[in-house]
C-alpha cells in the first residue's frame, strides 16, 4: 500500500516523470528519474543519487539543461561507474527557491529526506530498502546537498556540492524577496553548523567550485573551516563560472566519487 494519497508516473524519452502528493508539503510535487536499468527486471538495490537544482529551476533542470542522464549513460558505457538511478526532485517551488529547509507551513527538507526517497522506492522496481542513497546539488542545491549529508549521516552514504551556497544568508544574492523566504524558513543555519555537530559520523563528501564563480570565496572559506576542524573532505577548483556549462561538465566527478563509495 502506498504511503501517498496520489502518485502519477509516465515515461518519456527514457526519463520517468513522477507527480506525487507530498506528505511533507501537503501538495503535489514533481520528480524526474533516470533509470539506466529500467529494462532489467532482475536488477535490485541500485544506488539512488538525488540531484538538487538551484534557484529558479525545477525537477527537469538537471536533465534538460545539465544533460546529466547522458553523462551517466556515457560513464556507465565506459565502465567508469556502475548503473545508478538519478532522482531529480523539484525543491517544492517556493518563491525563487525554498532553500530545501523546513518552513512554517511546508517542510521542504522532509520532502527530500523522506518523501522523495519513499516514492522512488515505491515506483522504481530496481531500487529498494537495500539501495545506498547519495545526494548532490548545484548552488542552492549544493547548499541543500551539503546540509542534508551533514545533518542526516544515517540516510546518505556520501554527498557532494557544486558551486554551493554554504550558508542560508547567501540566498539573499539570488532570490527577489529574501525577506519572505527568511520569514517562512524555520531553520536558517549554515553547512558548517551541521558539519561540526555531526563531525564524528559524517559520511565521505566532496565539493567543487569554478575559479570565476561568484561563490568561490564562500567555498574556499568552507574548505578552510573544514581543515581547521580536522574534518576529512575533498575540495577541488576548476576553471569556470556559475553556469550550466560548468555543472554539465563537472557532475561527472561527483558520479565517479559516488561510485567509489558503493
Amino acid at each position: 500500500m502506498s504511503t501517498f494519497f496520489t502518485t502519477e508516473i509516465a515515461n518519456f524519452q527514457g526519463l520517468e516523470f513522477i507527480t506525487v502528493k507530498s506528505n511533507a508539503l501537503k501538495k503535489r510535487a514533481d520528480i524526474t528519474v533516470f533509470n539506466p536499468s529500467k529494462n532489467n527486471i532482475e536488477a535490485k538495490s541500485l544506488p539512488i543519487v538525488i540531484l538538487l537544482h538551484g534557484v529558479y529551476g525545477s525537477h527537469w533542470a538537471w536533465a534538460m539543461k545539465g544533460k546529466v542522464h547522458e553523462t551517466a549513460q556515457r560513464l556507465i558505457a565506459e565502465r567508469k561507474i556502475k548503473p545508478m538511478v538519478l532522482v531529480m526532485p523539484s525543491d517544492g517551488l517556493f518563491g525563487d527557491g525554498s532553500g530545501y529547509v523546513p518552513h512554517k507551513t511546508e517542510n521542504y527538507e522532509k520532502w527530500i529526506a523522506e518523501d522523495v526517497i519513499e516514492v522512488v522506492k515505491e515506483q522504481i522496481l530496481q531500487v529498494d530498502d537495500g539501495s545506498p542513497i547519495y545526494i548532490a546539488g548545484l548552488s542552492m542545491g549544493g547548499f541543500g546537498a551539503l546540509r542534508f549529508g551533514a545533518k542526516y549521516p544515517k540516510i546518505f552514504k556520501a554527498f557532494s556540492g557544486l558551486s554551493s551556497i554554504t550558508d542560508f544568508e547567501q540566498l539573499e544574492k539570488f532570490v527577489s524577496d529574501f525577506e519572505s523566504l527568511k520569514d517562512a524558513a524555520t531553520e536558517q543555519d549554515g553547512v558548517m553548523d551541521w558539519m561540526i555537530k555531526n563531525k564524528a559520523s559524517l559520511p565521505p563528501f566532496r565539493f567543487d567550485c569554478g575559479t570565476n564563480d561568484i561563490l568561490i570565496e564562500h567555498n574556499r572559506k568552507l574548505h578552510l573551516e573544514l581543515k581547521t576542524h580536522d574534518i576529512p573532505h575533498i575540495y577541488e577548483e576548476y576553471p569556470g563560472e556559475h553556469s550550466w556549462d560548468y555543472w554539465e561538465k563537472h557532475i561527472a566527478e561527483t558520479l565517479i566519487f559516488f561510485d567509489s563509495q558503493i
